[in-house]
């Protein structure tokens, strides 16, 4: 059986790691995989049966990118990024992976140049026939001021170590050069792969919580804002919005707000919802997409993952883009999607309790428009690689 080494790194959100999670189950029938996980354990996160997992001593960021942090305070930054360095290089020469497949990176995760050109520089060596591919998600991100030396770099990594970039979006909806504008200079081979979508659990083990709220006859309004560490003022919204909506709503609000939220953050809201009887407030869920398919409304931040299962569950969402860092990334995707009239989109001038309310009860009177697009992401990404490993033998 041929052999996958997918390197994931999570620093902010847990987007990236649902993503390759899902990308990985569509690959297991085919392929040996070593996942490398180079960012926080998430406790109730199951990765599919069968793959190999590596955590590497984890890196963070804080919610600007300002800095890398550790998370294991008995080393320095420093010396985790030699040990994950030497450590990266030891997995790919004990595993002599087939195809080593990078998320994100050159498009992203530069910082993490230390421990990923060694490690492209073992891939391309005479010493091994490996094909190095690239997942990228459907829209690039960099700094307006910044784009023209990015776009360089970029150009330049990836004719230099990848042999295929795979676009895991719809060319129709997002093209990719709307965020990349030298898709013509890549000399690698380049797919779109379609969506990747999340498949629901197949034997969920609920909770008498899950049990309580999915079962219920109430509607359900879902709040969730990705792992965590963003989205508070939103949350805090919600949860004072709550009291206006109890007094003519019957509805349950089932808050999700990450499992990376600060500890003190988490008991704030907690002491907020104190007297709320329509609120309900845990950190995570592996059964968020259950959650939405029973959902009357979604409220929410347009990452990749949760858009998409916004869209394959046609559940009415109102979203919030997340804008710091002058990421425009949520933007983009939250105005395309409102532009089209699937999704309400608000700003940080809609978060007053009075007003939301009013929002919500009317946007529950109104069915959102559906769109067609391509969600095969996780299937055609398995086949574009089948592809590539035949025609590694064949060379």
């Amino acid at each position: 059986m041929k052999r996958i080494m997918f390197y994931c790194q999570h620093i902010l959100g847990m987007g990236h790691l649902v993503r390759s999670r899902e990308i990985i189950r569509g690959l297991t029938k085919d392929f040996q995989i070593c996942f490398i996980n180079g960012g926080e354990i998430i406790q109730g996160f199951e990765i599919p049966t069968g793959v190999e997992v590596i955590n590497l001593p984890a890196i963070k960021t804080d919610a600007e990118f300002a800095e890398q942090q550790v998370v294991d305070d008995a080393f320095s930054l420093n010396e985790v990024k030699e040990i994950r360095k030497n450590r990266l290089l030891e997995i790919f020469d004990q595993f002599q992976p087939d195809i080593l497949i990078v998320e994100l990176f050159p498009f992203g995760r530069r910082r993490f140049s230390f421990e990923l050109i060694p490690l492209l520089e073992r891939a391309k060596s005479n010493r091994s026939s490996t094909k190095v591919v690239s997942s990228l998600r459907d829209i690039v991100v960099a700094k307006p001021d910044k784009q023209t030396k990015h776009e360089e770099k970029v150009c330049h990594l990836i004719n230099k170590y990848f042999d295929m970039l795979l676009v895991h979006g719809d060319q129709k909806l997002v093209p990719l050069e709307e965020t990349f504008s030298r898709v013509n200079d890549l000399k690698c081979q380049l797919y779109y792969t379609g969506y990747v979508v999340q498949e629901p659990p197949k034997n969920p083990v609920f909770t008498d919580e899950d049990r309580k709220i999915i079962k219920s006859d109430k509607p359900l309004i879902l709040v969730s804002v990705g792992g965590g560490r963003f989205g508070h003022e939103l949350l805090e919204c919600v949860v004072n919005t709550a009291p206006f909506l109890e007094k003519g709503l019957p509805h349950n609000i089932q808050v999700f707000t990450g499992p990376f939220i600060p500890d003190s953050k988490f008991n704030e809201l907690q002491a907020m919802a104190k007297y709320s009887k329509n609120i309900h407030i845990r950190r995570y869920t592996p059964y968020l997409l259950n959650y939405m398919k029973k959902a009357d409304l979604s409220i929410n931040m347009p990452g990749y993952n949760t858009t998409m299962n916004v869209l394959t569950t046609g559940v009415r969402a109102m979203i919030l883009p997340f804008t710091g860092n002058q990421d425009r990334e949520q933007s983009i995707r939250a105005e395309k999607l409102s532009n089209l009239g699937i999704v309400k989109l608000i700003n940080h001038n809609h978060l007053q309790p009075d007003y939301l309310a009013i929002n919500i009860i009317n946007y529950l009177k109104k069915q959102p428009k559906k769109i067609s697009f391509d969600s095969g992401g996780v299937e055609k990404t398995a086949t574009i690689l089948k592809a590539l490993v035949v025609k590694q033998k064949a060379a």
